[in-house]
């Protein structure tokens, strides 16, 4: 069978035969118009027979000698005029036939003509959606290329800030395992008393690991549980010079800040021979709102001491080389002191601070700025992928079926009743 005689049906795609329907359509038509005309021939026909009977029973009265003449003569002129009818009827319906079939192949050729149009209007559809594909897919993955750089350097950036946030919260786990492992039942013994008693040593630990992991070249002795003074002292060396300065550090992790604090880590400086004190607190004097000296001693916090200790260093190196090469011309320990105690220094230390807590503030800044550029991102990409659905469905309502489905812009179970109505 030709493929040109048939066509789909738009709503289930069934394909249809159309000269057969048209052939079926014809008979039928010719049927009803044979029948039609037959049914006239028929009472047009008993009409001459009962007025062929009356006159043969007239005729019968009249002559009955001439009946079987008569009777054949009748018969002979019935087939006669029978077959004059049946020829004028098939001749009829033969030029109706013809008519009909030339108007159908007409129709036929319109027909196949819209076909090939739909077949056109297919590849260009099919090569349009393929334009668009290949458009999608360079877009999407500049996008995300885009997108996974960004994410590695601010992935990179909060990694670095949070392991700063939680360097003390990681210790105090470490340490608290450690406990757990070898001090169990001390510890349920002990529980609040150990739980304060943990937390400096915590915070003492980490001290110290910081300390020597930035600068090798000091010594970091600490100073043993149960001995009198401050929890380690620095003795801040140099490839080229030894024992510039000492820094006494003494760590607090309490709710409240205890005055008496101050004058017993001075009488400790004392006795160990620190040019420098600092007190490493959570818990601020109720004057402080930040790191600050009161009465010759540092008094900060976790995060300010890593600034701090740098600065007090590197001023215990410059005041050493001074000094040394200053001989005889005053107290080295005195002029340290003087330095150490002076506004001067304290506004250098501030400084420090405050550019330390500006890059803090600009990095919380950034993570803002970086949340906002993936809304956009977000929202620009919920726009592509709508008015990709808004094409897809224009395409669809003029072609119909006549284009495949996209899963990803499809309702679930369309394609499963797509296959039923083929079926």
């Amino acid at each position: 069978m030709n493929n040109q005689n048939q066509i789909k049906c738009p709503n289930c795609g069934t394909s249809i035969d159309v000269q057969d329907i048209l052939a079926h359509q014809l008979e039928d038509e010719i049927k009803q118009k044979y029948q039609v005309q037959l049914a006239k021939e028929k009472n047009k026909h008993a009409e001459e027979q009962a007025k062929l009977e009356e006159a043969k029973l007239a005729f019968e009265q009249k002559k009955k000698q001439e009946n079987e003449l008569f009777q054949e003569r009748l018969e002979k002129q019935l087939r006669e005029d029978r077959k004059a009818i049946e020829d004028k009827v098939k001749r009829r319906l033969t030029e109706e036939q013809e008519e009909q079939f030339k108007s159908l192949q007409q129709e036929l050729n319109e027909k196949s003509e819209q076909v090939k149009e739909l077949n056109r209007s297919k590849a260009e559809i099919e090569k349009l959606k393929r334009e668009k594909g290949e458009l999608k897919e360079e877009a999407e993955a500049a996008a995300q290329k885009k997108l996974n750089e960004l994410l590695l350097a601010e992935k990179d950036k909060i990694r670095r800030t949070e392991e700063e946030k939680n360097e003390l919260r990681f210790k105090e786990l470490q340490k608290q395992l450690e406990d757990q492992k070898k001090l169990t039942e001390e510890m349920k013994r002990k529980q609040e008393q150990g739980s304060m008693q943990m937390q400096g040593e915590v915070q003492e630990l980490a001290i110290e690991e910081w300390l020597s992991n930035h600068f090798p070249l000091d010594t970091i002795e600490e100073i043993k549980k149960g001995a009198r003074g401050g929890d380690c002292i620095q003795i801040v060396n140099t490839r080229t010079r030894q024992n510039c300065g000492k820094i006494y550090y003494e760590s607090k992790r309490t709710k409240d800040f205890q005055p008496s604090w101050i004058e017993k880590f001075k009488a400790d400086m004392r006795d160990k021979g620190a040019d420098i004190g600092v007190l490493v607190t959570e818990a601020m004097p109720s004057d402080f709102d930040r790191m600050g000296m009161k009465d010759g001693v540092w008094i900060c916090t976790y995060e300010e001491f890593k600034a701090l200790c740098a600065v007090l260093r590197e001023t215990i190196i410059k005041l050493s080389s001074a000094i040394s090469s200053q001989e005889n011309k005053g107290d080295k320990m005195s002029m340290l002191y003087d330095f150490l105690t002076s506004n001067e220094f304290r506004m250098q230390i501030e400084a420090i601070v405050e550019g330390f807590s500006a890059m803090k503030t600009a990095l919380e800044s950034e993570k803002r700025s970086m949340q906002r550029i993936w809304k956009e991102r977000e929202k620009q990409i919920d726009k592509v992928v709508t008015n990709t659905i808004d094409m897809y469905g224009s395409i669809k309502g003029i072609a119909g079926n006549a284009i495949q489905s996209v899963k990803a812009l499809e309702l679930p179970g369309d394609d499963e009743a797509d296959e039923l109505n083929l079926n």
